[in-house]
C-alpha cells in the first residue's frame, strides 16, 4: 500500500467534509497510523476511528486529552481543534481567540491569499464594511426563509410555521436593514429579530413561554440546546474563515464586541436557520444532548451550511474588494 502524504489528506474540500466532532471523557491519540479516540469502559478500552480527511473541526470537552502525535496528524489534514467545556459550552480561549474558544488552526505558510487581499481591500472603508454587514444579514434572512418554510424534515418534525407571518417579519426586517445607518443599528435590528424568531419557534412547536438565557444551567432544555448548538455553528464558521485565509478579527458586524467577531458574523448565516428550530424540536421530544448534537450536525451537513458560509464570504470579498462597487 502506498504511503498517504499530507497533501492527500486535504483532497476533500472542507466545504464537502461531513464530520464535526464533539468529544468528552476520552483520549485522542494515534494508533496504528490512525487518529482515534479511546473510551474506558470498566477494565476495557474501546478505540474509535476519527476520519480526519473528512472532518472539519474537533471540539474537545470535559475529561479529554490529546497527544502531540494526534495534533500533528490533525494539522496535516487541516482540521481545526477547539477546547471547550461540557456539552460543547462554554468554549475556552487561549490561542487563536474567537467566541471564547482556543481554535488551534493548522499551520501553513503557503495558503492562497486571494480572499484575504480582497477582504482587506474593502475592510478599512467604513461604508464598504457596513455594506458587507448588510449583505451578511440579508443572506441570513434568505437562509431562514428557505429552511423554515421549505424544509420537509422540519415539517415532519412538527415545526409548523405560518408562511404569511414569517415572510411579513422578514420583509419588514429587510427594509430596516437597507436603511440602517451603522453597524450599531444593524446589531440592534439583529437582536430584535432574534427575539421574534424565538417567539415564532416556540409557537411552531407549542413549547409555551420561553425566555432566552445565555449559558443556562437550569432545567430549560431549549436554552441549553441553543447554547450547545450555536457552538457547532461557530466551529463551522471558524473553519470557513480559515479555509479562505481571512483572520477572525476582521469582522464586519461583531468586531467591536468580540475579538474574533468574524466567526460570529459567519455563524449567524446558519444559526437561526438550522440550530434554532432544532433546539425547540429536540426540547419538545425530550432528546438527550447527544441526540440533539447529532441532529444538528446532520442538518448542518444536509443543508450544506459550510458551503453556504464559504460561498457568502467569497461573494462579499470579491464584490466589495475588487473595486467594482
Amino acid at each position: 500500500m502506498d504511503d498517504v502524504t499530507p497533501a492527500d489528506l486535504k483532497t476533500i474540500l472542507h466545504s464537502k467534509r461531513a464530520n464535526l466532532y464533539y468529544l468528552q471523557h476520552c483520549r485522542v491519540l494515534v494508533n496504528g497510523g490512525r487518529v482515534e479516540y479511546v473510551t474506558d469502559e470498566g477494565s476495557k478500552s474501546r478505540y474509535w476511528n476519527i476520519p480526519i480527511a473528512n472532518t472539519t473541526s474537533l471540539l474537545l470537552g470535559t475529561g479529554t486529552s490529546i497527544t502531540q502525535a494526534a495534533m500533528r496528524e490533525l494539522a496535516k489534514a487541516g482540521v481545526l481543534v477547539g477546547f471547550c467545556g461540557g456539552g460543547g459550552t462554554p468554549l475556552f480561549a487561549a490561542n487563536e481567540v474567537d467566541v471564547d474558544v482556543a481554535w488551534l488552526t493548522p499551520q501553513s505558510e503557503y495558503r492562497p491569499t486571494e480572499y484575504l487581499q480582497y477582504w482587506v481591500h474593502f475592510w478599512f472603508d467604513d461604508n464598504k464594511r457596513l455594506e458587507a454587514a448588510r449583505r451578511f444579514q440579508l443572506a441570513r434572512l434568505a437562509r431562514i426563509e428557505r429552511q423554515w418554510l421549505h424544509s420537509r424534515p422540519l415539517r415532519d418534525a412538527g415545526f409548523v410555521m405560518s408562511s404569511d407571518t414569517l415572510t411579513g417579519v422578514l420583509a419588514q426586517h429587510r427594509a430596516a436593514i437597507a436603511q440602517a445607518p451603522s453597524t450599531i443599528e444593524l446589531l440592534t435590528l439583529e437582536a430584535r429579530l432574534t427575539k421574534v424568531l424565538f417567539k415564532l419557534s416556540a409557537q411552531a412547536v407549542n413549547y409555551g413561554d420561553f425566555t432566552r438565557a445565555k449559558r443556562a444551567s437550569g432545567t430549560d432544555p431549549a436554552n441549553r440546546f441553543l447554547d450547545h448548538g450555536n457552538y457547532l455553528a461557530y466551529g463551522l464558521a471558524a473553519t470557513a474563515t480559515w479555509v479562505l485565509g481571512i483572520p477572525h478579527g476582521l469582522a464586519v458586524l461583531h468586531g467591536k464586541t468580540r475579538r474574533g467577531g468574524l466567526v460570529f458574523d459567519v455563524a449567524d448565516l446558519v444559526k437561526d436557520a438550522v440550530i434554532l428550530p432544532q433546539a425547540f424540536i429536540s426540547a419538545m421530544r425530550g432528546d438527550e444532548e447527544q441526540a440533539f448534537r447529532q441532529a444538528c450536525i446532520e442538518r448542518l451537513t444536509r443543508t450544506e451550511a459550510l458551503d453556504f458560509m464559504i460561498d457568502t464570504l467569497k461573494e462579499v470579498a470579491i464584490d466589495l474588494g475588487s473595486g467594482n462597487t
